[in-house]
């Protein structure tokens, strides 16, 4: 059993699934997992999330220690740029293995469709 701010996880599977859980933790860190990027470049490399659920996942990671957030202020425009820490940088090879077990099940399963 593990503990976090008094919420209990049962295991370590459901401990790791705290922190990529959900639609889009997972898409979004390995969108950052090569380099740092700005919002605007998730936005259009995520183009089906929606403005608010990018936002409100990228709050939820920084606040997790996974991914840090600098805000460039300088001139404008305002530019904001993601990174992913090196707490967040331990997930890549399982957030990798699940990529690609997801490229062969989409290539093995005829119900899988592959779009451009």
């Amino acid at each position: 059993m593990y503990c976090i701010d008094d919420k209990k996880y049962p295991c370590s599977t459901s401990l790791t699934m705290k922190y990529i859980g959900g639609k889009w933790k997972a898409v979004i860190l390995i969108h950052l997992s090569k380099e740092k990027k700005r919002y605007n470049e998730l936005r259009k490399e995520i183009s089906v999330i929606t403005e608010r659920t990018l936002s409100l996942q990228l709050k939820e990671l920084e606040a997790d220690g996974l991914v840090t957030r600098e805000v460039y202020t300088t001139k404008p425009p305002l530019v904001v740029e993601y990174q992913l820490t090196e707490f967040g940088k331990t997930l890549i090879p399982i957030l990798q293995a699940l990529s690609d077990w997801g490229i062969q099940t989409a290539k093995k399963n005829k119900h899988i469709k592959t779009m451009a």
